[in-house]
């Protein structure tokens, strides 16, 4: 009885549209009803595979039943996740600019009047007076943003009903997922990339023996598009739509996409009836599939052009042409050439693994982690890898950046619509870039920042009356920039954040055109905003005669009042006043690197005197996150906002602010090794940054068997990329850091500065350290026993591993190669 009760609930969460009248699912091409993250493949399976070659790679002995198990793939535009069916395949796609919305001027016009009343409000300790009147008049309008969205569905079905020795892949190295099977004595392959050469995916099936490859084809969206045979081609199918928001003159404004798919088979047949495109007895099948929408792009926003683009059907149909001019080989080639010409930049070794171990598939290598309480070497390395993976899959210059999803969503409304979280998440997916050397990736970050400075300047004069360009706590692909959703909107130093990142680009590069042209204007801007935005503490207030920000908002805590109540705003929270410091810093550090701006730099030397330093809790002895020592209302609140100057700030320091280093590490601690993924994957970093290796594996530790779904994903919940990289950039940190500078201006690299025990042997190539380095170290037992640097820029090298350092002149393309005490080798 309790078995059948379970049956039943199982299949009714099941689309009704899976199953025909007689009861029995439907196949995949025949299926109508919702879409959601669930899928039921009708093959059945034995046997037992064995792991794939190759030395990062997720693999599996079932297909995905569920979206957070198929397996991504991209190229930084178009996207895919592969659930690897055998009976019953489904292939998600994304196209990186399909977002609903489009340009508009949401700011409020009351802001600039309610401003002084709020402000005094907050200094008068009156602070949901001055919330209410700040959420009657401050939030955008509207006040949310539309959802980024899937651009819809491959299902296609086989007759294969059986299958052993199934096996689904992603080796990491070469950006190509496979599934292999073997039914009635006929061995299947299937290989899926995306190729950010040619812009466009392929999927190829084989098999050991000829006629054997057969199918029913269907492309599919939830809403708004409409899939038939493509126009004067009998071999390819077309899905096209528009999305269907209008504006208030009643003007259609919703973006045009597009998704075709061509299948080109060796012997055999094609033919198309409605909306099925179907192969029978071919030798070997080769689809195309290309994705395209009409948006702007981010270089004509930067502009003020939000005209539509070209034609999306046209776009793809220009795609596949061009692509069918290469044979699959090439196609196939010429990918995992581009792959790897930035994967193959990092290697990471961590030790041996048992062999027991290697043998799992990674989700048993997941449940082994959960039931050891620690994951084992060679998942810890394929973690790292992944992460740098996903960056490479979702962001590729000349695209968009990654989102909290990357680039992968099935939705139409997806969790938190999938936009630029600006108060940490969009951050956090770039924190690896550099680091881990990827730095061509962090430039799509860079476009969609010049897109938010227009807009960015007209919410600053609007709401606060200040020059220069602000962006509140989130953004999307057409540049919003008025506070957004609620009170926690009302968070005006997005932008004075967004602009360390350029600032670090220059940092790890030596770039200085890309500084003086690109780097050095997003921060003068965001500056500017910030100066005209402080005003001064009145007498009686906790930052008497400094200057603070307000309203202020420390993401996404509250706070109990001394009557009981809770509130959200304050005046000159922690955060601001940490991310002011570091954005004025580098601004003036950035005027005398390209000597210029004087003035500028002297108002940002001056307005750095007269902010309130960070303070410490006499009761607690932690860092305050807010002008009063107030009480949390959620102590192990998952955003860690007033230690930005631990991580990824620079103004907390074990070296250089031992108490603020004490405090910071008692705030760590009372926040508790729990979290959600992202949540976790930041006091990982601030951790490393005080230089307690064991406590940030034991958070990573719990990141990794608490927080991984099957396909390595990290889990919020629900899915958010952002843990992925903070987690890579966290492993990174745990080897090389070189965020201090010295006194002649220069960056220390600190090798082996957070190594943790369980970590004692190991090596890794190829990261990278401001300055212009590039770092390979070797270790034993914990200690240094190689370290190989080559300077790109030439310059003062610094070297620390524990209490060891040294300093050597290098010259532009130099080796040094150095032994356990740093002596030259």
């Amino acid at each position: 009885m309790k078995l059948e009760y379970i049956l039943i609930i199982s299949l009714l969460a099941l689309p009704s549209g899976l199953f025909a009248q007689s009861g029995e699912t439907l196949p995949a091409s025949s299926r109508e009803g919702k879409i959601d993250n669930k899928w039921v493949d009708r093959a059945s399976f034995g046997g037992q595979a064995t792991k794939p070659e190759g030395r990062n790679v997720l693999w599996y002995r079932q297909p995905a039943k569920i979206w957070e198990e198929a397996l991504p793939v991209g190229n930084g535009k178009l996207g895919a996740m592969i659930f690897g069916g055998v009976s019953d395949e489904r292939i998600q796609l994304n196209e990186n600019t399909l977002w609903d919305g489009y340009p508009l001027d949401p700011n409020n016009p009351e802001s600039l009047k309610a401003l002084p009343e709020v402000q005094r409000l907050l200094f008068e300790n009156k602070n949901n007076e001055a919330v209410k009147l700040a959420e009657q008049t401050m939030l955008g309008i509207p006040k949310r943003i539309k959802s980024y969205q899937s651009l819809g569905e491959l299902w296609f079905d086989t007759p294969e009903r059986e299958a052993t020795d199934y096996v689904r892949s992603l080796d990491l190295s070469t950006a190509v997922v496979t599934a292999k099977y073997v039914s009635e004595g006929v061995s299947y392959t299937r290989e899926y990339f995306v190729s950010a050469v040619d812009n466009i995916m392929v999927v190829r099936f084989s098999a050991d023996k000829k006629n054997k490859i057969n199918g029913n084809f269907t492309l599919l969206r939830a809403e708004n598009a409409v899939c038939s045979g493509a126009p004067s081609d009998p071999y390819s199918l077309l899905l096209s739509g528009q999305l269907p928001i209008k504006d208030k003159t009643n003007t259609p404004r919703g973006l045009s996409f597009a998704a075709l798919m061509k299948a080109v088979a060796d012997k055999g047949s094609v033919s198309i009836s409605g909306d099925v495109l179907s192969v029978r007895n071919a030798d070997t099948l080769t689809l195309y599939i290309s994705g395209a929408t009409n948006y702007p792009g981010l270089s004509n926003l930067a502009g003020g052009i939000s005209t539509f683009s070209a034609d999306p059907v046209q776009t793809c149909a220009e795609t596949i042409r061009k692509a069918l001019n290469k044979s699959y080989n090439l196609l196939k080639t010429n990918h995992i050439a581009d792959h790897r010409k930035l994967f193959n930049r990092v290697e990471l070794n961590l030790g041996k693994t048992p062999e027991n171990t290697t043998a799992l598939p990674t989700d048993e290598s997941l449940d082994s982690a959960r039931k050891n309480g620690y994951p084992d070497a060679g998942l810890l390395e394929t973690y790292f890898q992944f992460g740098r993976y996903l960056l490479i899959a979702s962001s590729r210059p000349g695209g968009m950046p990654a989102n909290l999803q990357g680039l992968w969503v099935w939705q139409m409304n997806a969790p938190w619509n999938a936009d630029f979280h600006t108060n940490i998440n969009f951050q956090m997916n770039y924190w690896p870039a550099e680091i881990t050397n990827l730095s061509e990736l962090h430039t799509p970050m860079f476009d969609l920042m010049d897109i938010l400075v227009r807009p960015g300047e007209r919410t600053a004069e609007v709401i606060y009356g200040a020059r220069g360009w602000v962006v509140h706590h989130l953004t999307d692909a057409w540049g919003f920039t008025a506070p957004a959703d609620g009170p926690q909107g009302i968070w005006p130093v997005g932008s004075a954040w967004l602009a360390q990142h350029p600032w670090e680009h220059y940092c790890f590069t030596g770039d200085r055109e890309f500084l003086s042209k690109r780097a050095y204007p997003l921060m003068k801007g965001a500056a500017r905003f910030i100066m005209d935005f402080l005003v001064e503490a009145p007498a009686g207030t906790a930052y008497a005669g400094k200057l603070v920000t307000n309203p202020s908002y420390s993401p996404e805590n509250a706070f109990f009042l001394p009557d009981g109540s809770q509130s959200v705003f304050t005046y000159g929270a922690t955060m601001d006043l940490e991310i002011i410091h570091d954005l004025l810093t580098n601004c003036i550090a950035a005027c005398k690197i390209l000597k210029t701006d004087d003035d500028f730099r002297r108002e940002c030397e001056e307005t750095l005197t007269q902010l309130p330093a960070i303070r410490i809790s006499e009761e607690t002895g932690r860092i305050l996150e807010w002008a009063e020592d107030y009480k949390e209302v959620e102590p192990h609140h998952r955003h860690t906002s007033h230690l930005f100057g631990l991580y990824p700030g620079n103004q907390i320091t074990v070296v250089g602010t031992p108490e603020l280093a004490e405090a910071a590490r008692k705030t760590l601690t009372a926040r508790g090794d729990g979290g959600t993924g992202w949540g976790l994957a930041w006091k990982i970093n601030m951790w490393n940054r005080l230089h307690d290796g064991d406590h940030a594996y034991k958070l990573l530790s719990v990141l990794l068997c608490t927080k991984t779904l099957p396909n390595l994903f990290d889990d919020h919940p629900p899915f958010q990329i952002d843990g992925n990289f903070g987690a890579t950039a966290a492993i990174a940190e745990m080897l090389v850091q070189s965020q201090l500078r010295t006194p002649d201006g220069n960056f220390e690299i600190n090798l082996l500065p957070s190594l943790p025990a369980a970590l004692e042997t190991g090596s890794v190539k190829g990261l990278r350290a401001r300055g212009g380095f590039t770092v390979d170290i070797s270790w034993e037992k914990g200690q240094l026993t190689k370290a190989t640097v080559l300077s790109a820029s030439g310059g003062k090298l610094y070297l620390r591993t524990g209490k060891n350092n040294v300093v050597y002149d290098t010259k532009k393309g130099e080796t040094i190669t150095v032994n356990s005490h740093l002596r030259r080798i």
